[in-house]
């Protein structure tokens, strides 16, 4: 696009911006996923949810028990995919504001769906 229309597209798209419901809930996953990070180091990776595209893979038990979210209703499965010394956690917790509300709700059902109790802030 050229000018002026992209001129108009970039103040359009600073006045959606300013406008906006305004959130700090990524800022606050963000620094707790850090956090995490800082604490515990590097962590292996579930076997469940490694790549096998080798026997010996395979035979080490990656991908083993693994579960294709797409296979299943909505493309949502009880599956975990943290460390185990990590448990089960929720980074983001979005606001009910604006799109987060959307968000919120999604994550909600899913979480129903999955049979986990819904997380709470903190």
């Amino acid at each position: 696009i050229g000018r002026p229309e992209g001129e108009l597209a970039l103040a359009e798209a600073a006045v959606f911006l300013a406008t906006a419901p305004k959130s700090n809930a990524i800022y606050i996953a963000y620094g707790r996923a850090k956090q995490d990070v800082l604490e515990k180091g590097a962590l292996p990776v579930p076997l469940h949810i490694r790549n096998a595209p080798t026997r010996l893979m395979k035979d080490l038990g990656y991908a083993k028990g693994y579960k294709y979210a797409h296979d299943f209703s909505g493309g949502v499965v009880a599956q975990d995919y943290f460390p185990e010394e990590l448990g089960t956690r929720a980074y983001y917790q979005p606001t009910n504001r604006g799109y987060e509300k959307t968000v919120s709700e999604r994550l909600s059902a899913w979480r129903q769906k999955m049979g986990r109790k819904s997380e709470s802030k903190g």
